[in-house]
């Protein structure tokens, strides 16, 4: 059954250095795209997913809905980092309303934070009572694996209030990790077997591997394309402003400073390759017998020249760009096709949460 319309959700991406905004319709013919734009912020006004500046973050996604002619005040956002811990556990078997009532004493033990600090949710990865997807060993046999989602609750209550102050009805919050993994299920031919979803933003490198379409490790880490801002802020005494130009090739530079840029490129670069083989080398060693097929990349800062090759070479693992535009139905006299080719690692996680409904779980 198509989604009504009147359930469709509109994808806000709120990242710390840009709002990326999606909306997806589900017709006869298949998903079409019906909006996608990007609005900048100023550094600083997000730091490490908490927000900094409401009403300047908050006047931003006006303009975008504004700019975009979007009517639906229904909205659909997510978080990640350092305030969201999402875990995949393995606890004795029971029934959903057992379940309910004893996981915040499960959860208890898996979380760093007090756990009445957090909001908590929980999906079955394999149902009591089915077979289960993957032979356990015997002694496993009484349990069955659950996700868990721990959020900060101070953090959500800052994306709720930010939401509120602009006007719109916060619907669902997801997490990144589960919105590009929609979108990385959007835009693939096949999703058997095991994948290691990428994402580089401006501040985070997330990991999220999936088998068989379930996430089975997700990892974030305080990495990103802020790094190479920094580092040329600092060696040629510019602005933030003036370090994003110089980063995107926007300003000519010296042929004696060209150097030291390409050194800054590949030093970060080695350090966000470094972080991805350490994810990479504990999935191994916690699913030996699993070998991912395609590490596939997405994020503002996956394009930065030399990362994909690099990666490429120190894994052995083929790198692919994911493309959430690839399977959804695009009016060419809408939207110019090489500004959404150009902007596609940017739009995963936009419509990855386009993608959700009034309702789901």
């Amino acid at each position: 059954m198509p989604t009504p319309i009147k359930n469709k959700l509109v994808g806000l991406d709120i990242g710390s250095h840009a709002i990326k905004l999606a909306e997806i319709e589900d017709t006869k013919k298949g998903r079409i795209l019906k909006n996608f734009g990007i609005i900048g912020l100023p550094q600083d006004a997000i730091v490490e997913g908490s927000i900094k500046e409401m009403e300047i973050v908050s006047s931003a996604i006006k303009t975008l809905y504004k700019n975009m002619k979007v009517k639906n005040k229904n909205v659909v956002t997510s978080i990640s980092g350092y305030s969201v811990i999402v875990k995949k556990i393995s606890i004795p078997k029971r029934g959903e309303a057992e379940l309910d009532a004893s996981i915040q004493d499960e959860a208890e033990q898996f979380i760093p934070f007090d756990i009445n600090d957090v909001n908590l949710d929980y999906e079955i990865l394999s149902p009591p009572g089915e077979p289960e997807a993957e032979k356990k060993e015997d002694g496993d046999k009484g349990l069955m694996d659950v996700m868990l989602v721990a959020a900060k609750k101070d953090i959500v209550e800052d994306y709720v209030s930010l939401l509120h102050l602009t006007g719109l009805t916060p619907a669902i919050l997801d997490v990144d990790a589960f919105a590009l993994q929609n979108a990385f299920e959007l835009s693939a031919e096949n999703i058997s077997g095991c994948y290691a979803l990428v994402n580089v933003g401006a501040e985070e490198l997330g990991i999220n591997a999936t088998k068989n379409g379930v996430s089975i490790f997700t990892r974030d880490s305080s990495y990103g394309g802020y790094q190479i801002n920094e580092a040329i802020m600092s060696k040629f005494d510019v602005s933030y402003e003036e370090a994003e130009k110089i980063k995107l090739g926007g300003t000519k530079i010296d042929q004696k400073d060209k150097g030291a840029l390409e050194e800054i490129f590949s030093s970060v670069i080695s350090g966000w390759v470094n972080e991805i083989k350490r994810a990479l080398d504990f999935l191994a060693t916690t699913y030996p017998d699993e070998t991912i097929e395609k590490i596939v990349m997405s994020g503002g800062s996956c394009r930065i020249p030399g990362f994909q090759k690099y990666l490429e070479l120190e894994t052995e693992i083929p790198v692919v760009e994911l493309n959430p535009f690839g399977n959804l139905h695009v009016n060419d006299k809408m939207f110019d096709s090489k500004y959404l080719t150009y902007m596609a690692p940017q739009a995963a996680i936009a419509v990855g949460l386009a993608l959700r409904s009034i309702g789901d779980k």
